[in-house]
């Protein structure tokens, strides 16, 4: 069975607190930036798997899902909240999907929580 490239990028990724996303909220690398706040950040996927394809990430270290506690629950909602927002300025008015990956078996590749919303066109069923 064929490995998809994200998928072996997830199987070899560690788990690393100065990743490419920690950098790009450090504004150490550029990213095409949709939002802003104190508590997070939304921009665009370089590498889209839709017409639009952005990404909304907490600014405090948080490399997984599993990684959250009861305290972080106010800024999941936060961020679930700027996926709306974000998902709403770029006419997503049809709608999207929105996609957490979580540890090497959910793809994920990047150690920072993030959030992929894609929308643009008719999605699939099932996902992966």
């Amino acid at each position: 069975r064929r490995v998809h490239g994200e998928v072996k990028k997830a199987q070899d990724a560690a788990e690393n607190s100065d990743n490419i996303f920690m950098k790009i909220i450090r504004k150490e690398i550029p990213a095409d930036i949709l939002y802003e706040d104190d508590l997070s950040i939304a921009f665009r996927d370089v590498s889209p798997q839709a017409p639009v394809h952005f990404l909304v990430l907490p600014k405090k270290p948080l490399t997984m899902l599993e990684k959250a506690t009861d305290a972080d629950k106010p800024l999941l909602g936060h961020l679930m909240y700027v996926a709306q927002q974000v998902a709403s300025k770029e006419e997503l008015d049809k709608g999207y999907r929105v996609i957490v990956n979580n540890g090497k078996n959910g793809a994920q590749s990047v150690y920072q929580l993030h959030i992929h919303v894609m929308g643009g066109r008719q999605m699939g069923w099932p996902p992966g």
